[in-house]
């Protein structure tokens, strides 16, 4: 069992996590849960994730929320979005972190490395 690094729900309203949307990030993989009577769970391997990029309205800053834009070189999950959680932007740094950490550790070289 992979370990559990990050977990937070979807916050719609205010802030508050009163929604049936779950995001779970482990070392591996990012899961995204949605439903409450049909469910589906989604989930993306970290080496796959290529771009971040967060976004805040202003009413969001106010409540410490943000949306966190992920593009991935993955056929499913090729953009997706994780909605309107706490402290967006500290989230997308830890996420950064364990991507290339993924990736070195299969030794998957990127753009960068190139340069």
């Amino acid at each position: 069992m992979s370990n559990i690094i990050w977990k937070d729900r979807k916050r719609p309203i205010f802030g508050l996590p009163i929604s049936f949307t779950k995001y779970m990030l482990t070392d591996e993989k990012l899961i995204i849960d949605t439903g409450i009577l049909s469910r589906r769970q989604e989930e993306i391997r970290l080496y796959r994730i290529t771009d971040f990029s967060v976004t805040q309205k202003f009413f969001e800053r106010i409540f410490g929320v943000g949306n966190i834009h992920i593009s991935s070189s993955d056929n499913m999950q090729g953009e997706f979005t994780i909605f309107k959680v706490k402290r967006p932007y500290e989230i997308k740094e830890v996420l950064s972190d364990m991507v290339e950490k993924e990736r070195e550790k299969k030794g998957i070289v990127t753009n960068e490395f190139l340069k």
